[in-house]
């Protein structure tokens, strides 16, 4: 089976990457290959279901750039084809005077990003955004919104495959050959043959960069992000989104609350070492990942440098009192018997020989390959422009 453009990887950045290969060019002829028996069924269908300010992000760096246009095109998508989002704003909090100068620095990150209408607000003031949340100060941000983005996954593909695009389910790719000016990407199935190979694979990115013969100084590390849920009848708690200010030293957010489109509001998550790249339980654990993660010189020296901060979120793991004691910083009534059970999501986090977990995304373009390597948060509300930034490294 022959294809200009064969992506590997059917969650929404492989998706949206396909449909502006189709707005670039309605004559190509592209394929997507994914292993499992739907699209959307590992980071991009288990988040937090944010749509992503920019606020986070440094100016300038891919993240930021092609989060601010991801998400203005994301809403128009979602208008034109009827799929259900919610701009209900969130407020960034303090709880200590320390992250006072952190906050002030995320707000004029904020503005610098051209995020028009975001203000601080005073103690008082965060009462009136969220009368249960306790804080010194926070940064309101409206253009933080809800959404399902299992449904938008879906609607990329739906839209994709009328566009006369091919999906491929349940096709796992086992090797890739070059060919000359084509490349051969074995499955257990089929063989598939195309002039430029998309590497969109997520938890298993760099393994497939690696099968294609790439020499990639990176590997993923999986991260599992567990939440709780806020009993039915305890969701006045939270209005709409509560986030904390981040610690820049650890590329993750902070325990948070984020009230869903289906109005269940979420507790979480935490970031602990996940022992197989898609273990999304406790004990979820395959040998050869994790010797594979644990043997990563990078690995080892992020696992010196944040040991302490490890240890405290595995103990959150297992430890649901402990859990509760990180949110009661922001929301003092929250008691253990509020929370019930809630979902796990794994994050595929790149990490460099020298033990530098990647901030930015990182794309690398090869001659007759692009491999798309690191992608974690704000990808899903970035996915538009993420995917024309793909479509755009294609010659031709």
């Amino acid at each position: 089976m022959k294809y200009d453009v064969v992506i590997i990887g059917g969650g929404i950045v492989g998706l949206a990457s396909a449909l502006a290969l189709f707005e670039k060019d309605p004559g190509l002829k592209v394929a997507v290959l994914e292993k499992e028996s739907a699209v959307a069924m590992h980071q991009s269908g288990n988040n937090s279901g944010v749509i992503h300010s920019g606020i986070y992000y440094r100016p300038g760096s891919l993240k930021a750039t092609n989060c601010i246009e991801g998400r203005r095109r994301l809403l128009d998508f979602c208008d034109e084809y009827g799929i259900n989002y919610e701009l209900c704003g969130k407020i960034i909090v303090a709880t200590e005077r320390s992250e006072l100068p952190r906050l002030d620095k995320l707000f004029e990150q904020g503005i610098a990003n051209g995020l028009h209408g975001i203000k601080k607000i005073t103690a008082g003031e965060i009462r009136e955004y969220e009368p249960h949340v306790a804080g010194i100060a926070a940064v309101v941000v409206p253009q933080t919104g809800i959404i399902d983005y299992k449904d938008v996954a879906r609607a990329y593909a739906d839209l994709f495959q009328k566009n006369n695009g091919q999906i491929f389910l349940g096709e796992c790719v086992k090797n890739i050959r070059q060919m000359g000016n084509s490349s051969e990407v074995e499955t257990g199935r089929a063989t598939y043959e195309a002039r430029i190979v998309i590497n969109c694979a997520g938890l298993y990115s760099d393994k497939i960069a690696l099968l294609a013969g790439d020499k990639i100084d990176v590997r993923i590390i999986p991260f599992r992000g567990e939440y709780y849920k806020l009993r039915e009848d305890r969701r006045h708690l939270i209005k709409n989104l509560v986030y904390p200010v981040p610690n820049p030293a650890f590329p993750f957010l902070g325990v948070h609350f984020t009230r869903h489109i289906n109005q269940e509001i979420e507790a979480g998550p935490n970031a602990v070492f996940a022992l197989k790249r898609e273990g999304y339980g406790h004990f979820s654990f395959d040998p050869g990942e994790f010797l594979e993660s644990v043997s990563w010189p990078g690995f080892q020296k992020i696992a010196l440098r944040y040991w302490k901060t490890g240890l405290g979120e595995m103990y959150r793991s297992f430890s649901k009192a402990a859990f509760v004691r990180a949110l009661q910083k922001m929301v003092p009534e929250i008691s253990v018997e509020d929370l019930v059970p809630g979902g796990a999501g794994v994050r595929a986090q790149a990490c460099t020989r020298d033990g530098a977990l990647i901030d930015d995304f990182m794309i690398l373009k090869k001659p007759y390959r692009i491999d798309v390597l690191n992608v974690p948060s704000p990808a899903a509300t970035a996915s538009l422009a993420i995917g024309r930034t793909i479509a755009g490294m294609i010659d031709g």
